[in-house]
């Protein structure tokens, strides 16, 4: 609903809304803020309790408190947005994506409430949340669709209701018909949730069953259709715009084939597959498909092509919305697609024909997101102590991030977009790997290893994309581990750090040295010092460092213990000499000598040792599948004392005593909410011990087997990814099979 009262005049005949309440959170909220001011427009947030302190909330006009940290009680609770605009006096509402972008009750109450809710209007959004229906209504204008049968119509066939018994049966019956193999798909919801390959007729029940569990929990809804699953499939989609005045054009295709879980990793446009004659095709479908439930706005509609026959195409489904990944349509058509949506809400015209659009260079665009590859993508925690995003020629970033920004699991663990534009499509691709190589966070396990070993991938640099590409590749992708080098580069930069903040000679001669530094956020809530050394000018070779990089030992040993990822403990022995022009420092670790790796950049949060760097100018952590990656890195160590050694030392002679790991790791970052055994008692194997709840979900940690349990978490402890809540010593160990091995003494302990 637009009248004149809700619009403010501006030069022209441009009419634009005064106030715009912005409804949603993270980097989509930033993005559509940063447009809002550049077009003079007073912009509002609304965040839960768990978003006080967020980018979004500090880079608005104004912001309200909406609810609590649960999203059902906050950002999709329609009526406590819609309440934030009216007090507030915002004449529009942006729902980003996400959340209530495409709530047709949002629809409903804003229409309720005369505010203009900047997006399509209700009819698209019934008709197209709906994956039996839309494409139903697509195919009848005319928009080819991959061939399938869904539960409506063999009910129609039948005579009978949709929540007939014999549901199954008949898709069981029909799907000979669509042919194998096939997908098994959930009517209503998205994000691949309960989507299920099919490759023969015997495992097509089971299949059934678990999809229509899935989809009832997920969406309540459990009605299912069967499509033809296409091989070699690439994800094709196209961006289309249309105003209130009968124009709708598109703005050419996005390549979204680099997937995991069916969710996106990397996009970018135009596609390496799609010829200009097929270009021009996909755009007449799509806008056919907008046409006709009357489209407004900006929306996207996707595609399904083989890479077998990239003329053939077939509608997926259309997003009425913004998508996320609409930064590499802006950046090679020059159109900020948030301000057309403004505008067109606003009831002006669109400013473009279809003549208009002009496709300029490539861009591509990665997925930052909090979680730990080499764990199966669990989603990470933790608070950002040290942060730098790239920039240069070609480069944007759309982020939520600011150093102290605390990073939780109860909504989306996407952080920020970073997008490259080039002349070219290889040049695109470089500059993403340089923007990637130069993006650090540090504090929140993120998946930018990754992304850079992907950008690198032959495969990607070749165009040959699928959406299967990154599951055939997770080891190569996600297999690095740091080497002796890295992690004793890592201890020494540790010390350089550490000097740094209690010696001021020190840091100043390194500072007046133009050594690179970097703050973190401490314990204290105080910035911390951080450093980058060594492969500097200034640095010996042979594992040396001189005393004019800063780091000033005095002539002291100084031994580490830091343990990995995997949970292995690396003994750090740093050395320097008393005299001599460089007073050259030595490292081992575990007693080996090794030439560090640098420069490494870290911060300590806890006892948790944050490092970037290393493996691109020379650091020696090798792949599962490969050698040494091109490429910096970033590596969580945790700093141990001598007790917590013990414990290690102890797990480990009960494993090799005994074959069994007595210590009960948390999966992932989250909260325990039940302490289910004492200490001291005996347990059985597989007794629930501690449950933690993470992503909404409770996970109950059980016993690895018989024996006696020791807890080391209470109720209400948030525990990082990995943290050992308990341990078990088994009922068949002897006092020999938990004696450890020698710790070692150590001189200046760290």
């Amino acid at each position: 609903m637009t009248t004149e009262s809700t619009l403010l005049n501006q030069a022209g005949t441009d009419r634009l809304f005064s106030t715009v309440l912005v409804a949603n959170r993270g980097e989509i909220a930033c993005r559509v803020i940063a447009t809002l001011h550049r077009l003079g427009i007073e912009a509002v947030a609304v965040y839960s309790e768990a978003d006080a302190g967020a980018r979004h909330v500090r880079e608005a006009d104004r912001a309200v408190l909406i609810g609590p940290a649960a999203a059902r009680l906050s950002y999709l609770d329609v009526d406590a947005v819609v309440r934030a605009a009216k007090d507030t006096g915002a004449q529009a509402i942006h729902p980003g994506y996400g959340f209530l972008s495409e709530n047709p009750e949002l629809a409903d109450a804003c229409e309720r409430a005369g505010i203009v809710l900047i997006g399509p209007g209700k009819r698209a959004l019934v008709t197209m949340a709906d994956k039996i229906r839309a494409k139903a209504h697509v195919a009848a204008h005319g928009v080819p669709v991959v061939p399938g049968v869904d539960d409506a119509d063999l009910a129609t066939e039948a005579g009978t209701g949709v929540d007939d018994e014999d549901r199954d049966a008949r898709l069981i019956a029909a799907a000979d018909r669509v042919g194998y193999p096939l997908l098994v798909k959930p009517s209503a919801g998205g994000g691949g949730k309960g989507m299920v390959a099919v490759t023969e007729p015997a495992a097509l029940p089971a299949a059934l069953a678990t999809a229509r569990r899935t989809a009832a929990a997920a969406f309540g809804d459990d009605s299912l259709l069967l499509e033809r699953l296409i091989t070699s499939p690439r994800h094709i989609e196209v961006q289309v715009l249309a105003d209130d005045h009968g124009t709708v054009i598109h703005l050419g295709e996005r390549e979204c084939s680099l997937q995991r879980r069916h969710q996106k990793v990397i996009e970018e446009a135009p596609s390496p597959l799609i010829s200009a004659a097929t270009r021009a095709e996909l755009g007449v479908a799509a806008c056919r498909a907008a046409a006709s439930v009357d489209y407004r706005g900006a929306g996207t509609v996707e595609f399904i092509v083989s890479a077998d026959e990239p003329d053939r195409f077939h509608f997926l489904e259309m997003n009425t919305r913004l998508q996320v990944e609409h930064p590499v349509t802006e950046m090679i058509t020059g159109l900020d697609l948030v301000e057309e949506q403004v505008r067109i809400a606003a009831g002006l015209p669109l400013r473009i024909g279809q003549d208009d659009v002009t496709l300029t260079g490539h861009a591509v665009e990665a997925r930052l997101y909090a979680e730990d590859p080499a764990a199966g993508f669990l989603p990470t925690a933790g608070t950002v102590v040290a942060l730098a995003e790239p920039a240069g020629p070609g480069v944007r970033v759309d982020s939520s991030l600011l150093p102290g920004t605390v990073v939780g699991t109860d909504y989306d663990p996407m952080l920020a977009k970073i997008i490259a534009h080039g002349a070219d499509r290889g040049q695109a691709l470089d500059r993403l790997a340089g923007a990637l190589a130069d993006t650090v966070v540090l504090g929140v396990g993120t998946n930018v290893d990754a992304l850079q070993a992907l950008i690198a991938h032959p495969d990607v640099r070749a165009g040959h994309l699928d959406t299967g590409l990154i599951d055939r590749s997770l080891e190569e992708l996600t297999g690095w581990r740091p080497g002796d080098a890295d992690v004793a580069g890592i201890a020494v930069a540790l010390l350089v750090a550490e000097r740094d903040g209690t010696d001021r000679a020190a840091e100043g001669t390194a500072r007046d040295r133009g050594h690179p530094q970097g703050q973190g956020i401490g314990d204290d809530g105080q910035p911390s010092r951080s450093r980058a050394l060594g492969g500097t000018p200034d640095a010996p070779a042979a594992g040396t460092w001189s005393r004019a990089a800063g780091f000033r030992l005095g002539g002291r040993v100084d031994r580490l213990r830091l343990r990995d990822g995997d949970g292995t403990d690396r003994v750090v022995t740093v050395t320097q000499a008393t005299s001599g022009p460089d007073g050259a420092v030595t490292a081992l670790v575990d007693g080996e000598p090794v030439t560090p790796s640098g420069p490494w950049r870290v911060t300590v949060a806890g006892d948790a040792v944050h490092a970037h760097g290393g493996a691109g100018t020379g650091g020696t952590g090798t792949r599962t599948s490969g050698g040494p990656a091109a490429y910096p890195h970033t590596v969580t160590l945790h700093r141990i004392d001598r007790a917590a050694a013990l414990a290690a030392a102890r797990a480990r002679a009960v494993r090799a005593a005994t074959g069994v790991d007595p210590e009960v790791r948390s999966p992932m970052p989250g909260t325990v909410v039940a302490v289910l055994a004492e200490a001291g008692a005996t347990v059985t194997a597989g007794a629930p011990l501690v449950v933690v709840e993470a992503m909404k979900m409770e996970h109950a940690l059980t016993a690895p087997a018989d024996g006696v349990v020791a807890v080391h978490v209470a109720v209400g402890d948030r525990v990082a990814a990995g943290t050992v809540v308990a341990d078990v010593t088994p009922a068949d160990a002897t006092p020999a099979d938990t004696t450890p091995e020698t710790v070692p003494h150590e001189e200046n302990p760290r």
